[in-house]
């Protein structure tokens, strides 16, 4: 795997999938019979400016070495709400959310590296944020991905659609890219796809998190029975980027873009999002 800086792995290659639905990796710590490094060295090329990594939250959750034991996939999905129920419940308790929680929402970004976890108690009002994850792995630079084989991670406004206990990958899942904008908005022909959050912590196509955090992220997703929405921005600095003259060909993307996320951190509800014939994301309350 190329050398890459992103550790967001929502890798995105467009990579060929396996019969799971798991995006192939070159090659995986299970299949190799030894555990990756936590880190790709950062290439000059992709190194991501300290002005637009902004300050961390809270304490994050990092990646483990932990591997899942082999099992079918009643056995993972009954295997993961065993060993961590009780640690995703402590979890929502410290955070004040009720469970099982009634709206879910994964915010990702690229440039900090970290998936965030909001949620709520009830089906309508404002979100809190549960926990603050770091991603193993990804690829590409900021900006959206338009076409398959950009090696770029999805900008913008999604769901999970999917959820499989039979992966390669211990768990995963599928995130809707790509959605209304990026069909209207990427260079035509094929535009890549199955790009999934699943365990382990290689990737050519997916969002890594190691098979420890994959079963909490499972666990919390799969409890609501109501869309798990997944936002992904290039930075939280998202000001900075838009001043930064060598990025000028995303600005007016980014600045879509931020009118959702404004709104979510002026509200805390999860925006009502549509989008225009030209490809723009519309936002209500």
């Amino acid at each position: 795997m190329a050398a890459v800086s992103l550790a967001l792995a929502i890798s995105v290659w467009g990579s060929v999938a396996d019969a799971n639905g798991s995006a192939r990796p070159a090659a995986s710590k299970k299949a190799a019979g030894k555990t990756p490094a936590r880190r790709a060295p950062v290439s000059k090329a992709r190194t991501i400016s300290a002005s637009t990594r902004g300050p961390t939250a809270r304490p994050v959750r990092k990646p483990t070495e932990w591997d899942a034991p082999s099992g079918g996939p009643k056995s993972r999905d009954r295997g993961a709400k065993k060993r961590r129920k009780a640690t995703v419940r402590a979890l929502f308790r410290k955070a004040g959310v009720r469970w099982p929680p009634r709206q879910m929402m994964f915010r990702a970004y690229k440039a900090q590296e970290q998936l965030e976890v909001w949620a709520a108690g009830k089906s309508k009002g404002p979100l809190q944020r549960v926990a603050t994850y770091e991603i193993c792995m990804g690829s590409g630079v900021l900006g959206p991905k338009r076409r398959q084989g950009d090696e770029q991670v999805p900008e913008g406004f999604y769901e999970l659609t999917l959820f499989n206990s039979a992966s390669s990958y211990h768990l995963s899942m599928k995130v809707s890219y790509p959605n209304a904008s990026d069909r209207k908005l990427g260079r035509g022909g094929n535009l890549g796809g199955l790009i999934m959050i699943h365990g382990d912590c290689v990737s050519i196509g997916c969002l890594a998190m190691s098979d420890e955090r994959i079963e909490e992220l499972w666990v919390m997703a799969r409890s609501t029975g109501r869309p798990t929405y997944v936002h992904i921005f290039p930075s939280r600095r998202l000001d900075a980027l838009l001043k930064d003259k060598k990025h000028r060909r995303h600005h007016a993307f980014w600045r879509n873009l931020k009118q959702g996320h404004d709104l979510f951190e002026r509200t805390k509800q999860l925006p009502r999002v549509s989008v225009d014939k030209r490809g723009r994301y519309r936002f209500k309350r």
